[in-house]
Parts: C-alpha cells; structure tokens; sequence
C-alpha cells in the first residue's frame, strides 16, 4: 500500500488495536508482552485506570490554553516534580529534545550573564540528547548528524566516564559554562559509568562555576529505580535536569528543570512554546507522578530490574553471541556480538516487542508496573528469540 508518509520510520510489520498494563493485543487477540513500553514512555502501562480518567476528566474542561493565562495545572505539576527532584523551577514543553534545547539556550545565556561571549557546553561521545539541530550537535552519535552539516557549534567533546578529560578541558578552556549529560546512556547502548564519575562532575562544576545539566529524558521517572538517575549518588544534584518519555505516561510532555545558580537566567521572552505546560498534558503528568508514588513503582522498578539482570545474565552466559548484559532498574541492555535488526522480527514470532540501540543491544524499557510473573515471561521469550538470533 502507498503511504503518505514520509519514511522517516521503519516500522514491524505489525499494528495493535488496544493496550492492558503490560501486554499489547492485536486485531486476532493475540496478546504481546510490551518490553519497549513505547521506548521508556507508558511508565505506568496502557490504558492505566487514572491515566483514562485523568485525560476523560480535563478533555471536558479543556485541552489547551494559551500561556498568556494563568493554568493552576502547571502550579501543581511543578510542585510535585520540584518536591521530587530537590529542585526549584520548571519550564514545561512537549518533548525530550525542546527540553535538551530549553538547557542549552539556558546554559549559552547563564554564559552571557557571566560575560563569557563564546561560551561551550561539555557533552559525550556516543550520546543522544534529540532530533533538532542543536540537539544532534550535542549528541555523539555521527548517523543522527550526517548530512544535516553545518552543525551548531559551541560543544565540546569528550569520552563518556572520562573525569581525566574533562579536568584538562577545565585547565585551558575559560569557555566552558556547563556540561551536558546523560547518567546512563540511552541510545549509546545503556552504558554505565563508574560510581566516581557523577560525582566528580558535581564537584568539577561547582569549582568552575559550571553548569551540570544531566539529561534524564530516558533515566527519569522511575526508570532505574529512584525518580531520578542522579539519585543512587549522595549529594549529587545537577543544576539543570530535562526531562520527558515517562514523565506523561504516553501524553506528550517535557520538561526542563533548575536550581541553584541556573534559576531565574530566563527573563520574560527569552523563551517558550505553544503547547507546552497546557492543561491536558499536565494534569495528566501530575496524575502520573500519583500513581509512581502510590503504588511504589520505584520500588518495583529496582526489585524486579534487579531480577531481569540477574536471571537473564545466568541464563544467557553461555551464549555466544552475548557480548554484555547491564542496566540499572527497569532499564535494560543485552548488547550481540553483531548488528541484530532483524531480532525485531523474531520476536514478534515469540509474541514479544522490545528496540535495538546502538545497532546491535537489545534495550528493554517495559512499564514500571509490570509484575513478577510477566517478568519470568519475558525471560523465556528472550532466551528463546536470542537462542534462534544466534543459530541464524
């Protein structure tokens, strides 16, 4: 069939007709265990009983207004999230991208106000901070970037879990006003760094009078088993956060988060969105953050994460074509000894959804409410589909 579409996506050859917690079921019934949750997004499942309500209830009120109005839902968003992450202020946009843009438009003019005229972001190899063209400037990952030359300049790179180049970077360059980074790299692999490296960051930045902007669009919201990534550390808080994905539960929404010395650098004009911060959206999220909170799934995150880890390393070491299995809560890689696209393909055959980064890891991002039992499933499936992977 001709599609309209402009081919911007690859999509299986599969479509669902409805959702239930951590199962997707199609046009025959036939029920698939979500290991993807929409890429780290449906963090509370589908179709999550208060999610319906809260959408059903504000869609009778309104949808959208303008930020030229008051809108109390964003007041309460922004409480709840502040309250969590230990931080002070909120600008709320749509995606995980204009929330990486809302940091760096942040951090070049926190540059300004501190009289650096060209200032410099510190950002990482094999990162991934969005699609728009400051974004993938920022990301080191080459095939986001090709083609869409010249990119935005003002970045300076490094190898991630590298506290030795950032320190030299800190000697020669007065330019440097911030780093940007994701604590556990998405897109790159789900790479880990060393239990040092946060930490000497925090410490690199606040002697510089840096910013430290950590990107927890993935890592957020539970995902690793604290709210934020940057929480398995003591006294590590970032300046700035950005956040998105499982922030909604599937509704659209970002966000970009300050304290410290990054607060009030954005006066009236210097930036905003159209549909960021309306009433659906975060009335939603609030909504979200309720349920995470009331039914412990932070909790659930690290325990059961903590059992997929350890099941799936002893029943997949044998394996040759496992190279390495890490991740941190329900976040998860098994990185193959080759490019594993048509995995994808397999899985669906075993009645499982699940993406690949980094061209050949298995990345899993189910929902934090998913339970003990669907977890053994989902080990049997995977030793299964990467078993039949390996004899291909």
């Amino acid at each position: 069939m001709k599609s309209h579409l402009m081919a911007t996506y690859n999509p299986l050859p599969i479509s669902f007709e409805r959702g239930e917690g951590s199962w997707l079921i199609d046009k025959n019934n036939d029920r698939y265990l979500d290991a993807l949750g929409g890429i780290a997004v449906t963090s509370v499942g589908h179709c999550h009983p208060k999610v319906v309500k809260a959408i059903t209830e504000q869609a009778h009120k309104f949808i959208h207004l303008s930020n030229i109005i008051t809108i109390p839902e964003q007041y309460s968003l922004a409480d709840k999230l502040c309250k969590l992450a230990q931080m002070d202020q909120v600008f709320f946009c749509s995606t995980g991208a204009e929330a990486n843009e809302c940091a760096i438009k942040l951090a070049r003019l926190y540059g300004h106000k501190n009289n650096i005229e060209n200032p410099q972001i510190i950002v990482t190899d094999k990162s991934f901070h969005g699609r728009t063209l400051a974004t993938i400037s920022a990301s080191g990952n080459r095939k986001v970037q090709a083609g869409f030359e010249p990119l935005v300049s003002g970045f300076v790179r490094v190898p991630f879990d590298d506290i030795a180049a950032v320190q030299e970077i800190a000697k020669h360059n007065k330019n440097i006003v911030a780093i940007l980074l994701e604590p556990i790299q998405g897109e790159g692999g789900i790479n880990i760094p060393s239990k040092e490296y946060l930490p000497s960051l925090r410490k690199i930045c606040s002697d510089n009078n840096w910013l430290l902007m950590i990107d927890e669009v993935q890592s957020g919201i539970g995902r690793t088993g604290k709210w934020f990534s940057y929480q398995h550390f003591d006294n590590v808080i970032p300046d700035v956060i950005s956040l998105a994905k499982g922030l909604g539960g599937g509704i659209p929404i970002g966000a970009c988060l300050t304290t410290g010395r990054a607060n009030d650098i954005f006066e009236f004009g210097n930036h905003g969105t159209t549909y960021g911060g309306n009433p659906l959206c975060c009335h939603v999220s609030k909504t979200v953050l309720d349920i995470i909170e009331e039914e412990d799934l932070c909790k659930n995150s690290a325990i059961l994460g903590e059992k997929l880890l350890s099941i799936l390393k002893d029943k997949l070491k044998n394996l040759p074509q496992v190279v390495a299995i890490r991740g941190q809560g329900l976040w998860i890689g098994i990185e193959l000894n080759r490019p594993c696209r048509e995995i994808l393909n397999i899985a669906l055959q075993h009645k499982v959804l699940f993406s690949i980064t980094a061209l050949n890891t298995i990345r899993l991002a189910p929902p934090l409410n998913i339970n003990s039992e669907e977890i053994d499933y989902l080990v049997d499936k995977l030793c299964k589909v990467i078993t039949e992977f390996g004899a291909g």
